[in-house]
């Protein structure tokens, strides 16, 4: 009786397993994104765990803090960064082309390779690896007349007393990251040659700091507040000092992932006018079964059994489609355009929750026909016999 109308049934499944296939599909497209942004952003700017000075720069000893850190177990690398905004000018083919408030990013070359991966961004030349050494984002290039390696620039700073310090540079590599969140817009020098551009000799704007397992960042954090309580250090973990950036695209996954359940609610509408279809073409089997004195509650039984294994073979094939398309959005390292590769994980927690959520769906939009169902009088069933 149940699978007599086998067409009907099929629809059924299929509107539950689009429903959670869709939830699936925005889940890895958005939450895949906002991973990515996350992950790019601790790889090349704030690191697992980000030290500054609430006041203005940190003037201990760099290396003092750095190595304080690597000594912790959980602490794979620490590095000081310093930044500022410039004003580069080079001459190409006889014509002077001018960038204004570039933003300017000081690094320790040999410990920043440790700590960050800005130095893999690195698409034509090498990192940074002398004090006269410059490393330019592939958009200041681009705005620059095409700058290449080998290419000399000047760069203008002003310093902290006001006057401008004017350096000139060879260009030893241009760095471009998939999906510009690295420093595409930067350029990135020698964190000494910063300084003394700045007149801030031994400042350092922030010690960014790795980790090799990112879930001890809060008890690294606590853990170095505590051992400078007179220091007016800010530590911050990754969700801490992205919030900015980050809140603004959580609001819009929220936004996503509640059109997907509307789009699941859909689907148990869809399964309620099967349903219906269904008690409908059965007419017949319920007056037989009436007649040789079944009860309402059994054919109230028989209709919800039907609704379960409606949601339980569409939450099924839905969840194996899903997990599919996880599974190769992971491998493939999935992006759009050569955009920002998706940073793609299993949620185990929100993939159970879906294949319950429809399966709920499908039982409860299965009660309505199965109460019409219990409402047919045997006699007025009989009739279409």
């Amino acid at each position: 009786m149940l699978f007599n109308k086998k067409g009907s049934l099929i629809g059924a499944v299929l509107a539950v397993t689009i429903g959670i296939l869709v939830i699936h599909v925005n889940f890895v497209i958005f939450q895949g994104l906002f991973d990515a942004i996350v992950r790019d952003i601790s790889d090349y700017r704030n690191g697992d765990v980000l030290i500054t000075d609430e006041e203005d720069f940190i003037d201990k000893s760099d290396l003092s803090l750095v190595n304080w850190f690597e000594r912790i177990p959980y602490v794979e690398a620490a590095t000081p960064r310093l930044s500022s905004t410039a004003s580069i000018n080079m001459t190409k083919f006889g014509k002077l082309h001018e960038e204004t408030r570039v933003p300017v990013v000081g690094v320790d070359p040999m410990r920043d390779i440790r700590a960050s991966s800005v130095h893999e961004t690195v698409t034509e030349g090498q990192f940074v690896f002398s004090r006269n050494s410059i490393v330019l984002g592939s958009n200041v290039a681009r705005d620059l007349g095409g700058a290449q390696v080998g290419d000399n620039v000047q760069v203008l700073i002003v310093d902290r007393f006001g006057q401008d310090k004017i350096k000139r540079f060879i260009v030893t590599g241009i760095a471009k990251s998939p999906g510009g969140q690295g420093f595409d817009y930067s350029v990135v020098m020698h964190i000494d040659t910063l300084r003394d551009l700045m007149n801030r000799p031994g400042d350092t704007g922030s010690i960014m700091v790795k980790l090799n397992d990112r879930s001890k960042a809060l008890e690294v954090k606590n853990f170095f507040l505590a051992s400078f309580p007179n220091d007016d250090f800010l530590a911050e973990t990754i969700e801490e000092s992205a919030e900015q950036q980050l809140a603004g695209f959580r609001s819009g996954i929220a936004m996503i992932n509640m059109i997907g359940y509307f789009g699941m609610m859909s689907s148990a509408f869809a399964i309620v006018t099967i349903q219906m279809m269904l008690v409908n073409g059965k007419t017949r089997e319920i007056g037989v079964m009436r007649s040789i004195g079944a009860k309402r509650k059994d054919i109230l039984i028989i209709f919800i059994f039907q609704g379960m294994i409606i949601g339980a073979i569409g939450a099924g094939v839905g969840t194996a489609a899903g997990l599919g398309y996880t599974f190769y959005a992971k491998e493939t390292k999935m992006s759009f355009n050569n955009s920002l590769p998706l940073e793609v994980s299993y949620d185990w927690g929100k993939i159970t929750q879906t294949a319950l959520t429809s399966f709920s769906l499908a039982i409860i939009a299965s009660l309505y026909p199965s109460y019409r169902a219990t409402k047919l009088l045997p006699v007025e069933a009989m009739r279409t016999v």
